[in-house]
């Protein structure tokens, strides 16, 4: 099943029908077993047109996030290792990266509020003050506040790897700015965990040119998908649940850079696609 969130109605759809769900998006997602208590409430849930459905979709759909904050996860995949390992190279820091993939603990670091979180067709930014901006495509978890993972959605961890790569003190700036993430389009709910044959895709367009493909598995992930939200929920307390975005794993080249007005497309599994246009802060 898949939910989604819109400025006029959150809609469920499951087994080709669309419902329509309470407004209270955070009361919706923030469930003890999102699943089971969803298919519960289907038979008192009103039933929409498809075409009313789709309308919504195309003109009112917004990130799939309400109060809660968004947390990512750093070098979980070998290839995002060695890309942290790359940019940090010329600085001596790069064996911090190796440690990491290594440590038992992994690298955890606050990504955005929601009001800063871009949903699917909006802008996502690259900093004015970075030479070196990618995206990031990540499997992204919706955690309860019971520090279960419930659901699923696709996450952009835009990053500034200039700015990272000039020292890892920088990681904040090089992370956290308005529109450097974005989630959407839906919340995939699944029964059974998400498989790890599950695929991740990523397209980057400019000027209708293809200037990046590349695929990899969630199987490639070095650490599990409960491990990580384990770790996020070890100290902390998240009332309305939270987003945790579970690491990068397929990387541009290193002599790539976006550009105003690229436009990014991640793909992964039966979630959907989540497309952005990049812009730079006026």
């Amino acid at each position: 099943m898949h939910l989604y969130k819109t400025s006029k109605a959150n809609l469920l759809h499951y087994k080709s029908n669309w419902y329509r769900l309470s407004n209270d998006w955070d009361a919706v997602i923030n469930q003890s077993n999102l699943y089971q208590d969803i298919i519960g409430e289907i038979p008192a849930l009103e039933i929409i047109s498809r075409a009313e459905a789709e309308n919504y979709i195309e003109n009112y759909l917004l990130p799939p996030i309400g109060s809660q904050e968004v947390w990512a996860a750093g070098v979980t995949y070998l290839r995002s290792r060695d890309a942290r390992m790359e940019e940090s190279e010329d600085t001596g820091a790069a064996d911090c990266y190796q440690r990491v993939y290594e440590a038992e603990r992994p690298e955890l670091f606050f990504k955005s509020l929601p009001h800063r979180v871009a949903g699917h067709k909006q802008e996502v930014r690259i900093r004015k003050d970075s030479t070196w901006n990618v995206p990031e495509p990540e499997l992204t978890l919706f955690i309860n506040d019971e520090g279960n993972i419930q659901a699923y959605t696709i996450g952009n961890d835009m990053s500034s790897r200039s700015i990272e790569g000039e020292n890892p003190l920088y990681l904040p700036q090089a992370k956290m700015y308005e529109r450097s993430a974005s989630l959407g389009p839906c919340l995939q709910v699944l029964e059974q965990a998400i498989p790890p044959d599950t695929v991740i895709h990523m397209t980057i367009f400019r000027g209708g040119q293809r200037m990046f493909d590349d695929s990899t598995t969630l199987s490639r992930m070095k650490r599990s998908l409960k491990e990580l939200a384990s770790f996020l929920f070890r100290e902390m307390d998240f009332p309305q649940g939270c987003f945790l975005m579970t690491g990068t794993c397929v990387v541009p080249p290193n002599d790539f850079t976006l550009h105003e007005n690229d436009v990014v497309n991640i793909t992964i599994g039966s979630i959907g696609t989540l497309t952005n246009t990049v812009t730079v802060k006026k």
